[in-house]
């Protein structure tokens, strides 16, 4: 935790420009908590300029949500650019279990291209790591979410999958587990509220990307602290609704607040992050 704030300067001072090819159900989300990070977003998702746009970026974020041929196209290009210029990848794949398009999608994804980091929720990762998802649309089952119970073992898979892919392994859910082939953390900050608004997950792959484009020489940590940072916001903006008695559109609002205002002392004091 030590190096958290150091880490956050670091996106401030960069200002490192992330290209997304995300979904357009949560695009707007992700530009302004990319923003709010202190990163500055593009979304370019046509195949004829995304390798191009890459080639100016400090990291791309590859979402699968809304799914279709054309940002399979793009999705590849701009994963093989970045991979060739050496500029992390991080992978959202979004519904992986769900459907044969999505499933072939994102084996594909990971075939071709070389990911820094890898998120998703448990029924995901499930799915990636070779078991059996149990995928509810794009949402974890209850019956997959990381429990104290269940902790080390998932810890355990997500390490195997970071030794097969050579990424970061981030399972987000009520325990969010951060993993590489030599360590696992898990991350107890966050609030439930966050799964009552669309996007939250879209958002902590933004902020991943945010985090990994300004500090690519320490993944590991970069990934840890990008899934304490969101969880902290979120703890936050919860603080601030039962403040002032509001609902889910003023929680949107008071999450992209807290995260504009984070500051490393805030962040290092709140994490509660614990080494597996």
């Amino acid at each position: 935790m030590e190096s958290f704030g150091e880490l956050l300067r670091a996106v401030r001072r960069t200002v490192p420009l992330v290209h997304f090819i995300t979904n357009y159900v949560t695009v707007n989300d992700c530009a302004n908590i990319a923003l709010a990070a202190g990163a500055s977003p593009i979304m370019a998702d046509d195949a004829r300029e995304a390798g191009q746009i890459t080639g100016l970026c400090s990291a791309l974020v590859l979402n699968m949500g809304t799914l279709n041929e054309r940002t399979v196209q793009a999705m590849l290009h701009a994963g093989q650019t970045a991979n060739l210029l050496g500029r992390p990848v991080v992978f959202d794949p979004v519904g992986a279990g769900a459907s044969d398009f999505r499933n072939d999608t994102a084996l594909r994804l990971l075939r071709e291209i070389r990911c820094a980091a890898i998120k998703g929720n448990n029924s995901e990762i499930s799915f990636l790591a070779g078991g059996m998802a149990d995928a509810r649309g794009v949402d974890a089952s209850l019956e997959s979410l990381v429990t104290e119970d269940n902790l080390a073992e998932n810890a355990r898979r997500a390490q195997k999958m970071a030794a097969l892919t050579g990424a970061v392994i981030m399972v987000s859910g009520p325990i969010d587990i951060v993993a590489d082939s030599r360590e696992a953390w898990a991350v107890r900050n966050g609030h439930a509220m966050m799964a009552r608004i669309t996007g939250t997950g879209c958002m902590s792959a933004a902020v991943t990307g945010a985090y990994l484009g300004a500090n690519p020489q320490a993944p590991l940590r970069a990934c840890v602290c990008a899934m304490a940072a969101m969880g902290v916001c979120g703890e936050l903006a919860y603080e601030k609704l039962r403040a002032v008695d509001g609902g889910t559109g003023s929680y949107r609002i008071f999450l992209l607040d807290a995260m504009s205002k984070l500051d490393a002392e805030t962040l290092t004091a709140r994490a509660r992050v614990e080494r597996l």
